[in-house]
């Protein structure tokens, strides 16, 4: 893929990958693809892009799949709207049909890591027919909240520091977060890598004093590949150059919409899943660690595996590409492939 993502196409070692933009529930989505065959949409999480797809992309194409990995909304070339209802989970999800749509695919295996899990699981939920397969990497199905999200994280951890608590108040994240965007990448990606210190995460998400910033409790490793075998200087340099281009704050949104899904959505985390599952997922990535998966195994009866690989991290298709490929494929051609 080429690393300025610029439309058109690129030969790989293993196909072609595509990228252009349609039109979708009013938005621009940028995406790119490959392969023919039936769809397998794979959704990114924060902060990522469809390009943390692309081990993944000629993968499933040589394995007779069409797969498509966009931009999702609020994120690099796609439409960046602000606004909690232009950010919801509803929203995210009439983005993704009208994807589908655009495509001429009337269903698709869907593929969530970080963020896109919570996109993968609740397309699954309240559209079984258009999702009809679900791959999740790194967080679990996890069950609807007795309470609204912000109400729960205040009250689990009174007095520390909370991710999705900070990223609430418009302006506050972005300032910190755009203010070097070169550094917020690097201590972000490798604090929630299998090459930092197994503590730190534990220490920044469960420990940090509130009032703290961000990126305060986290060391500055250098840019990668100094502390990275899995993320090269070109590659780190294409999410620098599009986080450069268009900050944090249109990601950063998605978070701030929580509360309003709870409300919106009340279906969300009530229902069981009996279509096929995959879960993914690293021994070191902080979403399993603390999300843990008990309400998976409670509703998900679909589940057909989990695996847990050692020494990875949070940035599981990046970090360990050639496994989950594997895992990928395997699942998708017993459950997904139509026969031949």
């Amino acid at each position: 893929m080429p690393l300025n993502a610029k439309p058109g196409s690129a030969v790989t070692g293993r196909g072609v990958i595509r990228h252009r933009t349609v039109r979708t529930n009013g938005i621009d989505m940028y995406l790119s693809e490959a392969g023919k065959g039936p769809t397998v949409l794979l959704l990114h999480g924060f902060p990522e892009l469809g390009y943390s797809w692309r081990h993944q992309l000629p993968a499933l194409a040589a394995a007779g799949f069409h797969a498509v990995a966009p931009d999702l909304r609020g994120y690099g070339r796609t439409d960046a709207p602000a606004g909690v209802q232009s950010n919801s989970l509803r929203t995210n999800l009439a983005d993704l049909t009208g994807l589908l749509d655009a495509l001429g695919a009337p269903s698709a295996a869907v593929v969530g890591h970080d963020q896109g899990t919570g996109l993968a699981w609740a397309g699954a939920e309240l559209l079984p027919e258009r999702f009809p397969v679900v791959v999740a990497l790194g967080a679990g199905y996890t069950a609807r909240y007795p309470k609204p999200p912000t109400q729960v994280f205040r009250e689990s951890n009174p007095g520390k520091f909370n991710v999705v608590l900070y990223f609430q108040e418009p302006g506050v994240a972005e300032a910190e977060l755009n203010a070097d965007v070169a550094r917020t990448l690097r201590m972000t990606l490798y604090a929630l890598s299998g090459q930092a210190p197994p503590d730190l995460v534990p220490r920044w998400l469960t420990g940090t004093p509130e009032g703290s910033g961000f990126l305060d409790p986290l060391p500055d490793p250098g840019p990668p590949p100094l502390w990275s075998d899995w993320l090269g200087a070109a590659e780190f340099g294409h999410y620098v150059r599009e986080f450069g281009r268009t900050g944090f704050g249109g990601a950063i949104w998605r978070y701030r919409a929580f509360d309003f899904d709870w409300a919106d959505l009340p279906e969300v985390g009530t229902k069981r899943l009996t279509q096929p599952a995959l879960f993914v997922t690293g021994d070191l990535d902080s979403a399993y660690r603390f999300g843990g998966i008990d309400d998976m195994r409670a509703h998900v009866p679909g589940l057909r595996e989990i695996s847990i690989l050692p020494g990875c991290g949070h940035w599981t298709q990046q970090e360990r590409a050639r496994q989950v490929n594997e895992h990928l494929v395997h699942f998708l051609k017993a459950e997904y492939a139509p026969p031949r």
